[in-house]
């Protein structure tokens, strides 16, 4: 009997892997030894048309003490990351609370919110930005019509980065629709009892709407924060492909592919790589850390 049980576990064992085999290969050979290859190409000389030379930990010694594009492509990408991921939410929320007011055609106005997400981005998209913030564009024509006269938005190295923080802002569909799925999930018994007990909208909102609503806030901003630090067409269809106009636009994936693919550092280009790797696992460390003290999953239990 004990054979007859371990035969019919092995036998289910080897189904398991069998039905797993496709990721596991994708992911050694896919992810994992790529992965290893860049780690190991971090530490050469590789300009793409001879061999790798070993130098060990030089690419990071230059990067962290004589690189000032990297600290200044690195704050850029900072201050991109702090104001466009809360205002993306904090828009998403907004549209998400105005959806679930039981409108008609609901499905119709999500998909139309939720398109922006899937084409915000694409080059062709980041052309028509650009296009509408030109200096004869559409939003230039639309302050002339009150007498304002606006600068060239992309021209401009104060103006540019609010430009491409805009089309951030402008892609908040799937972020909407991950809220608008959270809000429907609230008990409706919560709002019916604080009615009675004489809470408004706005007390409904900052007592009960945010709190369950954590979680899917949570889920959010990981997900915000780790497509921003790699935020790179915008800047390059936007922006003149080389981090102009005077690097306000030198994000810090623009500045690794111009290392890698404009100046054939490739080594340099890893080892650029798997610091952003760093600083993003860092970031969601961070939020998972600190989620126990702020998440509420509605069942008794915190972000723990």
């Amino acid at each position: 009997m004990r054979s007859a049980h371990k035969s019919l576990a092995r036998g289910q064992n080897r189904a398991g892997y069998l039905f797993l085999l496709p990721w596991l290969i994708g992911f050694f050979c896919l992810t994992l030894l790529p992965m290893l290859g860049s780690l190991y190409l971090s530490m050469t000389k590789f300009n793409l048309l001879s061999p790798p030379k070993w130098i060990g930990l030089n690419n990071f010694v230059q990067i962290f003490t004589s690189d000032h594009t990297f600290v200044n492509s690195l704050v850029l990408t900072f201050k991109y990351v702090l104001l466009s991921v809360p205002l993306r939410l904090a828009f998403a929320l907004l549209v998400a609370m105005a959806l679930n007011k039981g409108l008609r055609g609901l499905g119709i106005y999500r998909t139309v919110y939720y398109i922006p997400s899937l084409l915000g981005g694409s080059v062709a998209i980041a052309i028509v930005w650009r296009q509408i913030f030109d200096g004869d564009g559409l939003v230039n024509h639309f302050l002339g019509w009150f007498g304002i006269r606006g600068p060239s938005w992309i021209a401009h190295p104060d103006y540019i980065l609010y430009t491409i923080i805009t089309l951030a802002i402008w892609q908040f569909g799937s972020a909407m629709v991950i809220f608008l799925a959270g809000i429907k999930q609230i008990p409706a018994d919560l709002y019916e009892a604080s009615e009675v007990d004489g809470a408004g909208q706005v007390r409904q909102f900052i007592k009960i709407t945010l709190p369950m609503l954590t979680p899917v806030i949570f889920f959010n901003l990981v997900m915000g924060i780790i497509n921003s630090f790699q935020a790179f067409t915008p800047a390059y269809v936007i922006g003149d492909g080389r981090g102009g106009p005077l690097d306000a636009t030198m994000f810090y994936t623009l500045y690794l592919y111009l290392k890698g693919f404009s100046f054939f550092d490739m080594g340099y280009a890893a080892a650029l790589a798997w610091i952003m790797l760093v600083i993003i696992g860092v970031f969601t460390a961070m939020i998972f850390v600190t989620s126990k003290y702020w998440v509420f999953y509605g069942d008794g239990n915190d972000g723990r």
